[in-house]
């Protein structure tokens, strides 16, 4: 990584320029900066067009306007963190913020103003790099170090609506009267501006509608997840294909072949890859996958590429590594998949959210009780929760642009909510048989299975938006069979 200076610029202190401490460089002479001011060419783009989801980002803006009459609402993208001394994480823009306007650049906010019935929308952000006072160079975040941003006249053209500069922003919020929320934990600039005119339970409000917005999906978000899972779908073929160079590394060789698809069609993964081999897959966020892949167990990976747009597949498969399921295997995973397909049987328009978590669960604990690891009758085990010793968590959550969507959403919204048509949520019911778990035979130990996918409620029922990967245990075998030949 180059060694840059790192300079205020005279737009924002009087002071000399700074450099690193131990910098190649002493100084910046009076030629060379004069040099730099000229020279360059003209860049602005004149002929962009409107982003793909522009109409839906102003129908979402319109819908908030609507709920929150003569407030001024202000939700910031968000700022760079540092990852260490002065390195960032790479950035990702708050999803209130991308949701309402497709824009991911750093420190951008957005404002909408009361104006008579509804609001003037603004997107504020960093103008470009200026020449004449040498940011584009000196400074660690100009665009000569961190690449070309957009004008603000070609942001107003791509996102529909007036771009300013979002430096002058905080000074403006000071003097701001009347009513104001902000959403809150992105931008402590923003916030501190705003500290004497919010209150948390109204940004709460604001908050919870726009998670709860994001619940049903228009048309353009069912496409960008149906894109996420078509390229989860190619990175689990990816991962089949080098199981037998994740035989000699480790579970890294996993988490690296399906990191790669997702940066070369997407983003970025939508969350940190689970690549689980042997009794990890008893671990529900196995996320270190520093260990051994190894023929005869079984492989959970639970995986999802990002788009471009953040919406994320959040798919899980359990594969033998070797190519087949063992029986003891076998009859673990052929459960799971039996409560699965209760599951998304259970998902349709209409019925409680509920539900379909509900008819795996008693599919499972049916099983619990056939194989004799837990008393019943069944009624009695689902009233208590005992199957929860081995089926552990929920059987599924709603998805969007994050992995765990519409997380703020009020409890009647969501959990004890209905479903409708344009919900997208997972169905993923597991069994886990912990290593240490004497309550079970030994041959049961070590064992975990999760099966997941994603699911579209429809008009008329659902669609299984990742059923291009085989589930049924023979199903899998005989893919995998192909993908190795």
């Amino acid at each position: 990584m180059a060694d840059e200076l790192t300079p205020e610029t005279p737009e924002e202190s009087e002071e000399p320029i700074k450099q690193r401490k131990n910098g190649l460089y002493p100084g910046v002479s009076d030629e060379l900066a004069e040099n730099m001011k000229s020279g360059w060419a003209d860049t602005e783009l004149r002929d962009l067009e409107p982003i793909a989801q522009a109409a839906e980002t102003a129908a979402r803006r319109a819908a908030l306007s609507a709920r929150f009459p003569g407030e001024r609402l202000v939700i910031p993208a968000g700022n760079l963190k540092t990852r260490s001394n002065d390195t960032e994480y790479a950035f990702r823009a708050s999803v209130e913020y991308a949701y309402l306007t497709g824009n991911q650049t750093e420190d951008g906010v957005l404002v909408l103003e009361p104006k008579g019935e509804g609001h003037d929308a603004t997107i504020y952000l960093l103008p470009r790099s200026d020449r004449e006072n040498g940011e584009f160079w000196l400074s660690g975040q100009g665009e000569l170090w961190v690449g070309r941003r957009h004008s603000l006249t070609e942001a107003a053209k791509l996102y529909g609506l007036p771009a300013s500069d979002v430096r002058e922003l905080a000074a403006a919020l000071r003097e701001a009267t009347g009513p104001v929320r902000v959403v809150r934990g992105h931008d402590a600039g923003i916030e501190a501006a705003l500290t004497d005119k919010v209150t948390a339970e109204r940004d709460e409000e604001l908050r919870v509608f726009l998670s709860e917005a994001r619940l049903v999906k228009d048309d353009f978000e069912i496409g960008e997840l149906q894109k996420a899972v078509d390229s989860t779908v190619r990175g689990f073929e990816d991962v089949v294909r080098v199981l037998d160079k994740a035989q000699a590394t480790s579970e890294r060789y996993i988490e690296g072949t399906f990191f790669l698809r997702a940066r070369v069609e997407g983003n970025d993964v939508g969350y940190g890859t689970i690549a689980a081999a042997g009794a990890h897959a008893c671990t529900l966020h196995w996320v270190r996958n520093d260990g051994p892949v190894r023929a005869g167990d079984l492989l959970l990976l639970d995986a999802g590429v990002e788009t471009h747009t953040y919406y994320t597949a959040d798919v899980t498969r359990t594969l033998p590594v070797g190519g087949r399921f063992t029986d003891i295997q076998r009859k673990i995973y052929d459960a799971v998949y039996d409560a699965q397909e209760a599951g998304i049987a259970a998902v349709q328009p209409g019925a409680k959210y509920r539900d379909f978590h509900d008819a795996a669960q008693r599919v499972l604990a049916e099983r619990l009780v056939e194989w004799g690891l837990v008393e019943g009758p069944v009624e009695r085990v689902l009233e208590l929760g005992l199957q929860r010793r081995w089926t552990l968590h929920g059987t599924g959550h709603m998805l969007g642009m994050d992995v765990h969507d519409c997380a703020a959403a009020r409890v009647e919204s969501y959990v004890d909510g209905t479903l409708e048509p344009g919900v997208v949520l997972t169905v993923e019911p597991g069994l886990y048989f912990q290593a240490d778990d004497l309550t079970v035979p030994e041959e049961y130990r070590g064992i975990g299975v999760r099966i997941e996918d994603d699911i579209l409620v429809t008009t008329d029922g659902n669609r299984n938006l990742s059923a291009a990967l085989p589930r049924r245990s023979d199903e899998v075998e005989t893919w995998m069979a192909s993908l190795t030949a």
